[in-house]
């Protein structure tokens, strides 16, 4: 086992999809914008609600349009992040577990800071050494600035660290963190996804998740 487990948030703790489109679908409504799918909610997340908006807005909204969307699902979101989002089953208590046996626990993510701290503090109260959320001043995922924060802050060495995510987003972070990383199948991009940007080790569920982490060397 690894000295840290660093964890992708949306798809891999939890299952925040719903509570996303309906943030997104408010903001949009607002703003005389046709709404959105779930599956296309699902396809737009994993590179920070910038992202996330503008490839919610039709193709050739004015930029000033796409700010009043921006704006407006932020203040939906801290109103709605936890209407119906989970944590997956089994997440809790393999986080307890690893907890337990001495893992420092930390999560990276690309969902803003306010909304990291405030459901990693309502889902997962006290289970974390360190979380981080997209922050000015960092550059997000998958340039590796994040990761080497939440490092610096626990006191580990890339060597001695694992990451955990679901999104090709995470697998490239952890190639440029220089870091192992472990994609989960249960969040929100298919296992075809992750094997066309060459995951190296997966996980169907908490349990192989855990066999995974457990083989690895500290």
């Amino acid at each position: 086992m690894k000295k840290a487990v660093i964890f992708d948030l949306d798809g891999t703790l939890l299952d925040t999809l719903g509570d996303l489109r309906t943030a997104v679908n408010l903001a949009l409504c607002a703003n005389d914008c046709p709404e959105r799918t779930l599956l296309q909610v699902r396809q737009a997340v994993g590179n920070g609600i910038r992202t996330l908006i503008s490839r919610s807005v039709p193709a050739g909204t004015l930029p000033e349009t796409e700010e009043r969307v921006f704006a407006r699902f932020r203040e939906e979101y801290k109103l709605h992040c936890s209407d119906t989002t989970a944590p997956y089953d089994g997440v809790t208590e393999l986080l307890k577990r690893l907890q337990k046996e001495g893992v420092l626990l930390a999560v990276v993510s690309n969902k803003a800071d306010f909304a990291v701290q405030e459901l990693v503090n309502r889902y997962f109260p006290d289970c974390f050494d360190a979380a981080l959320g997209e922050t000015e001043g960092l550059a997000r995922k998958p340039a590796p600035d994040m990761v080497e924060e939440v490092l610096r802050r626990l006191g580990v060495e890339k060597s001695d660290a694992a990451y955990v995510g679901d999104s090709e987003v995470d697998i490239v972070t952890a190639r440029n963190t220089g870091i192992v990383c472990v994609s989960v199948t249960w969040g929100f991009r298919e296992r075809e996804v992750l094997e066309e940007y060459k995951a190296e080790f997966f996980a169907e569920n908490v349990r192989e998740l855990y066999e995974v982490l457990g083989s690895m060397g500290a």
